[in-house]
């Protein structure tokens, strides 16, 4: 039952990254075609984080409701149907309008998600299930780059990744009975503070935020979503304006940000054996230092491309070691509200910020896009360490193993 519970989540982990990476892949070909201005990718994105935001801090209340597993199941059917809608969208209105949904799917499956896993699995087990989210996103641009080599048309590429939406729905529906089983069994092991989480009320918003050190983990999660989104919206824009890339070639290669995510959590998943969530966060921090600073320095375009997957690789432990360690950090009965809220705060930061670039690049230039990335870096770095002073007077809580 572990087994199967665990592949299952495996490919909600996939369903939830794939269509990541599309809007950024696509938008060089899709602002041409719609004759709009570059920086309205930033609007689309906005809308989508808007309905994530809104989803995540409900997350809580529908998955007392509801359980995980329904949770995910209609959520990830939410987001198959906006991708069917991007695919017969050729205006940017409708792209703006299937923006609702995809959003408000990704957010609940998110937060629940990754509750779920933090308390029911080891730290390795979340970075595993993180390198599937970007096998996923790695996958989506790939999807996309082929959609525009061979048929010249992004709407295919929306079209493709849809269809296999559709299917891992199916699958997660036809799984939820498999999800009850998997909660009775881990009742005997799991620890009195995590027994509290299947019996408590949902805990205000309002007095969330008032626990101790969740505004720091907060804005943490917002830098460090708002470079990762950043990322993986205008790199693909950077190579074609600054590098001279061509889109269909810039497609491919912006998928190496996501690679650069995908073997770092494989590799992650290892290395927490040895390395507590800290110290996994603060490798991850100084290795995006040096994909930036290669970013930054006017080296061949190979360089660049490399750097891509360095700072890919530094993103990789982040996300996952501060979801596991909220149950260490804030207790098991408060984990579902906190991450509730991170993912909000994380959201935010993909909503306000990808725009407010796509205003520089618009306006400005584009070059600007390692250094404006490094701005969330020192967040980042400031807020975890804060967190880190906070949090360690709190009870510390051993959830399942």
């Amino acid at each position: 039952m572990f087994q199967m519970v665990l592949l299952i989540i495996y490919l909600a982990f996939i369903s939830l990254g794939l269509p990541d990476g599309l809007l950024g892949a696509s938008w060089p070909t899709i602002y041409q075609e719609m004759n709009i201005p570059i920086s309205y990718a930033g609007i689309i994105s906005t809308i989508i984080a808007a309905g994530t935001i809104f989803s995540s801090l409900m997350s809580d209340r529908l998955s007392k409701k509801f359980g995980t597993n329904y949770v995910t199941a209609f959520s990830v059917l939410l987001t198959a149907i906006a991708l069917f809608g991007f695919f017969t969208s050729h205006s940017f209105f409708a792209l703006c309008l299937w923006g609702i949904p995809y959003g408000l799917g990704a957010g609940s499956v998110d937060a629940s998600l990754n509750n779920y896993v933090a308390l029911h699995y080891k730290s390795r087990h979340m970075s595993w299930l993180h390198c599937m989210w970007g096998v996923g996103a790695s996958t989506g641009p790939y999807i996309m780059g082929i959609a525009l080599t061979y048929t010249k048309s992004w709407n295919n590429g929306y079209l493709y990744v849809a269809i296999i939406q559709a299917v891992l729905t199916l699958i997660l529906f036809l799984s939820t009975p498999l999800w009850k089983k998997k909660n009775k069994e881990d009742l005997e092991k799991l620890t009195s503070e995590a027994r509290k989480e299947d019996e408590r009320k949902p805990i205000p918003l309002k007095n969330v935020v008032r626990i101790k050190g969740a505004l720091s983990v907060m804005i943490c999660f917002f830098g460090y979503c708002a470079l990762e989104s950043t990322a993986g919206l205008w790199s693909s824009s950077y190579l074609v304006l600054y590098k001279g890339i061509t889109p269909e070639v810039a497609a491919n290669f912006a998928s190496l940000f996501y690679i650069g995510i995908t073997v770092g959590r494989g590799i992650s998943g290892f290395l927490t054996f040895k390395i507590n969530d800290d110290n996994m966060i603060r490798i991850g921090l100084s290795i995006i230092i040096v994909g930036l600073v290669l970013l930054m320095l006017p080296f061949p375009t190979y360089i660049t491309l490399a750097a891509l997957i360095i700072v890919g690789l530094g993103c990789a432990p982040i996300y996952p070691s501060i979801i596991h360690s909220t149950p260490y950090n804030f207790g098991a009965d408060k984990s579902q509200a906190i991450i509730g809220v991170e993912m909000a705060s994380a959201y935010i930061g993909s909503c306000l910020m990808p725009p407010l670039f796509g205003a520089i690049a618009n306006y400005i230039n584009v070059l600007y896009f390692p250094y404006y990335l490094s701005i969330f870096l020192v967040l980042m770095i400031v807020m975890h360490e804060v967190l880190v002073r906070k949090t360690a007077n709190n009870q510390k809580v051993t959830i399942i193993q």
